[in-house]
């Protein structure tokens, strides 16, 4: 009988047995087919958590150095300013969101937020009609080449 799953009712109904004292221990582990071990786990899981089953574990993965709102801040700063450098970037996040972060986090961060080298310098472009001109030009001139 290794490895195979206990119902939680079973369980459950093992310690109504055990807080109730309607049997000895020895009967309720003969009754439900489980060894004295899983007994006692079961038993301590319950004395903790209230519940004969384990929880899962919600915090999979390693911890983020940059919450969501870390992340909104540096994608308004890119929006407002396209023409940041990371190490910029990180000098703004360490003086107004007082986080010490290195530029590969902050990289990472907006490459997973789909910012590519491209968007910044088209919004740049896009931003200011004197080089929104200038940008039209040069691609006029490369098509008639």
């Amino acid at each position: 009988m290794v490895f195979r799953k206990i119902s939680d009712d079973v369980k459950r109904a093992a310690i109504h047995l055990s807080e109730h004292n309607l049997l000895s221990l020895q009967d309720i582990l003969d009754c439900c087919g489980f060894s004295e071990w899983t007994w006692y786990r079961i038993m301590k899981l319950w004395r903790d958590t209230g519940d004969v089953i384990n929880q899962p574990r919600t915090g999979r993965g390693r911890v983020r150095h940059l919450d969501r709102e870390d992340i909104d801040y540096l994608l308004q700063l890119v929006r407002d300013n396209p023409d940041y450098f990371l190490d910029e970037l990180v000098d703004l996040t360490q003086t107004n969101r007082f986080i010490s972060v290195h530029f590969t986090t902050i990289f990472n961060e907006l490459d997973r937020a789909s910012m590519s080298h491209k968007k910044p310098k088209r919004i740049a472009s896009e931003r200011n009609e004197e080089l929104r001109a200038a940008f039209i030009e040069s691609l006029v001139v490369q098509q008639s080449l």
